[in-house]
């Protein structure tokens, strides 16, 4: 039993090192796409698990930010280039839905702290308008460093996991990942019981939180708009 919960590529690497092991995948695209499953209803082989939609709120994190950034023009995309499947999705979804906003996209890549820290010296450079952090494993770890740094140099930005919003990151907008690795266990569960992964539809997530951190909103001077308050699942004070 193979639970491969670092994304598409712990997925992947699973899946080619065996077919009769049974693999339990949470991931943030269309595991179909990829290939790890033939469907998600009927996964049909020795994988399943859980889909967590994040690669595909792509647009909806940039319109979001825009709501809560009206000026923002100029976007700073930090992304972690050794997860490489997630990232040139996210860097696809992206640029395409910044062209269709007018904005102006900077990718910067961040695979350990001190790549973190060397994109924020070119953050305090360009000074761009707002930083839109992509999704991987080692950022959402590096999620106190991040904030700071983005406090630091008084830039907004916006995340996909909400845990980065409670440790002081502008806001967030994704699944709830603490309930996809329940899914996980769950999943694993029933199948250490028996079940086959086979028979066992990929979960995806249906609920997506946003979360507003108001304390760092007031700290960079921004107000956030009524109806993006009415809409937020959690507004941390």
């Amino acid at each position: 039993m193979i639970a491969a919960t670092g994304g598409v590529t712990s997925a992947l690497a699973a899946k080619a090192a065996t077919t009769t092991i049974p693999i339990v995948f949470d991931v943030g695209e269309d595991p179909v796409k990829h290939g790890l499953v033939a469907s998600l209803a009927r996964p049909g082989g020795n994988l399943t698990g859980i889909n967590f939609v994040t690669v595909e709120l792509a647009a909806k994190r940039l319109e979001l930010l825009r709501e809560l950034v009206p000026s923002a023009i100029r976007i700073a995309v930090l992304v972690d280039p050794a997860f490489a499947v997630p990232t040139e999705s996210t860097l696809r979804d992206v640029e395409t839905a910044g062209r269709a906003m007018g904005l102006q996209i900077e990718v910067l890549t961040a695979s350990t702290n001190g790549e973190i820290n060397a994109a924020f010296a070119v953050i305090a450079r360009a000074r761009p308008d707002a930083i839109f952090v992509g999704a991987s494993p080692f950022l959402i770890d590096r999620r106190v460093q991040l904030a700071q740094l983005a406090a630091r140099y008084a830039v907004p930005a916006t995340y996909y996991d909400r845990a980065s919003a409670e440790v002081g990151g502008l806001m967030s907008y994704g699944a709830n990942l603490a309930d996809a690795y329940r899914q996980v266990g769950v999943y694993t569960g029933r199948i250490l019981k028996g079940e086959r992964p086979a028979e066992l539809p990929v979960v995806q997530s249906s609920k997506f939180e946003l979360v507003i951190n108001a304390e760092t909103a007031r700290m960079l001077g921004l107000t956030v708009p009524p109806q993006l308050l009415a809409r937020a699942d959690e507004v941390i004070e």
